[in-house]
């Protein structure tokens, strides 16, 4: 693709280079409508929303604000009903709250009472999952995440990154196929920022989770997509499907400065509009 020339959205590719994306669509989203009623006025949030998300795929989401990339989340999640159109997760019609996913939201929400592992093991109690199996996942999670030797710490006791470590380990405790992550660091300051991108990034390679990413920041967007839906302003609807051409596993110092980045990026800035996104 050539940015700036082709305003077409795409449909996902069968196969990455490296062969990470299968072509089975985990995610299926079909001419989606969401409209509500406020005190003083009928407000329409999405209009004519189409999506497939592949297995293994990492989707990021960007638009301006109130365009609906949170609201296309919770559609997924099951959160909320659409209004028109269907939403699909392993080709099942969503039609309320699903168990096969994991959500993290921009605040961790931990429990200031409950220990890192605790809070962790909460998803467990939630899902009846058998103990010894949900210990011995929460131990591979927190041995991924860097967690080591804050297991017991309370929440109080952590930085804003390592919270957030510990809420995408509960959010993984379950294994989801699909993860959605809405703004996760968006409270995080700029080099911690990068590292979580940095370790979602390894997380997400060693898991093959489907992931998707509701973000404001452009670079992260990019970073870490394969590819990167831009929407419109409020009706949110799908302007362009941007793909990012990248090998799976990215450094990040090194993937900022390749030229396909930099075009992605400045091609997505220009959809949006300098005053739309923040980077």
């Amino acid at each position: 693709m050539t940015m700036g020339e082709d305003t077409t959205v795409r449909e996902p590719a069968a196969t990455l280079e490296d062969g990470r994306r299968g072509n089975t669509a985990v995610v299926g989203i079909d001419d989606v409508a969401v409209r509500f009623r406020t005190k003083n006025r009928d407000v329409t949030a999405l209009t004519d929303v189409s999506l497939d998300v592949a297995m293994g795929e990492f989707v990021a989401i960007v638009g301006p604000s109130g365009c609906g990339k949170s609201t296309l989340l919770k559609l997924v999640a099951g959160l909320l009903k659409a209004s028109a159109g269907d939403v699909r997760l392993h080709g099942e019609r969503v039609q309320g709250p699903r168990h096969d996913i994991g959500y993290v939201f921009q605040r961790a929400a931990l429990l200031e009472w409950r220990s890192a592992r605790r809070n962790i093991l909460l998803q467990a109690e939630m899902r009846r999952m058998p103990g010894a199996v949900a210990r011995g996942r929460a131990d591979e999670l927190i041995a991924m995440t860097g967690l080591d030797g804050f297991e017991d710490a309370f929440p109080h006791e952590l930085s804003g990154g390592m919270q957030q470590r510990v809420a995408l380990c509960r959010a993984l405790l379950h294994e989801p196929p699909v993860l959605l992550m809405d703004e996760p660091f968006g409270a995080l300051d700029a080099l911690t920022r990068e590292q979580m991108n940095m370790e979602l990034n390894r997380i997400w390679r060693e898991t093959g989770t489907t992931v998707l990413l509701v973000t404001h920041s452009i670079s992260e967007a990019c970073y870490l997509a394969d590819r990167v839906v831009v929407m419109s302003p409020r009706p949110g609807t799908i302007t362009e499907i941007i793909e990012i051409g990248l090998p799976a596993e990215r450094d990040y110092t090194e993937t900022m400065g390749r030229p396909e980045f930099r075009e992605a990026t400045s091609h997505i800035r220009g959809l949006l509009g300098a005053a739309s996104a923040q980077d």
